[in-house]
């Protein structure tokens, strides 16, 4: 590989007073949905609102959000003084309890003795029911459900980092294809992928999927043993998090020259690919951007080997709401984050994918990823 140009600068880092908005946003919404408040545990909910980053254990840390209240973070008294010293603390209170005395106990009174509380989708059951043993009046329900948007919108600086991202992995992906992959096992590249994918600043590498021939036919196929030979295509997709935002990208590469019908499925997937970016605009339902490049798949009679979604959600995660699929008619908003990622699977064959993120702008969408859609040849 060629030595590529160092990482860019990181980005300004978010204010507690950027947490508190999104708290308070969050307990507003909340509210309005007929929730009495809502409960995070460690993961990308709590990330988002406080920028905390505990591990998750069987010790009970808890963000307990209701309208006008001010916000409180239960935290074992061992891990008190990181969490004082996350970016959102001075936007919220702590309430820390030691070992030998209930956590629930310390947190059941922070919220209502009846009512129905969102909670994150990662707590752990534990947790959920020992809370529920402190407030039996009380009852749950996932935030996914019950407040999908909660992290769907991203401002300006959010967006900035989805951007950097994605340029990230698109010179990650530059970079590959001046690699050999004939006579190399998957893993090979695989471990290129994720070597390019910190290379250009990214802190956590989520996956590297490279499939190729017959293992391009599975979607979530992980590099294997297979070695990679001329006359293969090759499905690439790959991405992570870089300044604590998520990369996603797809492309399909050929080594040495494709059949003509290679060239005519990989042509098929880049026209639908194209078809639910040019969808996207504000207002739209998200099972539009699915129909759009359904539709194209369908005409041209694979309609029954695209067996996915068309996109995810991305942001501190690499998958989250929304969803672009059959049913989900959720409106597109301005600030929305997503990819667009259409393929066909042909088993004990190949398989084509081409996926972009693509933000909602306030009169179309922008994609987030600018390399080549064509089918490019390896060697």
């Amino acid at each position: 590989m060629s030595s590529p140009n160092p990482p860019a600068p990181r980005p300004v880092p978010f204010t507690a007073e950027v947490y508190r908005a999104r708290m308070a946003k969050a307990a507003e919404s909340a509210a309005e949905a007929g929730l009495a408040g809502v409960i995070v545990a460690p993961g990308p909910d709590l990330v988002h609102l406080t920028g905390y980053q505990p591990v998750s254990t069987e010790r009970l840390t808890l963000l307990v959000l209701r309208a006008g209240e001010e916000p409180v973070l239960v935290v074992p008294t061992l891990e008190a003084p990181d969490a004082a010293a996350a970016a959102g603390a001075p936007a919220l209170a702590l309430r820390d309890w030691t070992d030998g005395v209930d956590p629930y106990a310390v947190a059941s009174p922070l919220l209502a003795t009846q009512g129905r509380f969102g909670v994150s989708d990662n707590a752990w059951a534990m947790h959920l029911l020992g809370l529920q043993r402190a407030l039996p009046d009380t009852t749950y329900t996932a935030l996914t459900e019950a407040l999908p948007m909660l992290r769907a919108v991203k401002d300006d600086a959010e967006l900035e980092r989805l951007a950097a991202a994605g340029a990230a992995a698109d010179a990650t992906y530059e970079e590959i294809l001046k690699v050999r992959f004939s006579g190399r096992r998957e893993s090979d590249v695989a471990a290129d992928l994720a070597a390019l994918l910190k290379h250009f600043g990214h802190s956590q590498v989520d996956f590297t999927v490279v499939g190729s021939g017959p293992n391009g036919a599975n979607p979530h196929h992980e590099a294997g043993e297979r070695t990679i030979e001329r006359g293969d295509m090759v499905v690439l997709d790959f991405g992570g998090l870089k300044h604590g935002y998520g990369s996603d990208t797809s492309r399909t590469v050929h080594v040495g020259e494709p059949t003509a019908e290679e060239q005519r499925v990989h042509d098929i997937v880049r026209e639908a690919q194209q078809a639910g970016c040019a969808a996207v605009r504000p207002g739209v339902a998200c099972q539009e951007i699915d129909r759009a490049a359904r539709a194209v798949i369908t005409e041209f009679g694979y309609g029954d080997r695209f067996i996915h979604r068309t996109g995810h959600g991305i942001g501190v995660t690499t998958h989250e709401p929304p969803y672009m699929i059959e049913g989900e008619e959720q409106p597109l908003v301005p600030g929305m984050c997503f990819s667009v990622e259409p393929g066909v699977y042909l088993p004990g064959r190949f398989g084509v994918r081409i996926e972009d993120i693509v933000t909602v702008t306030e009169d179309g969408g922008r994609r987030l990823n600018a390399t080549a859609r064509e089918l490019a040849i390896v060697e």
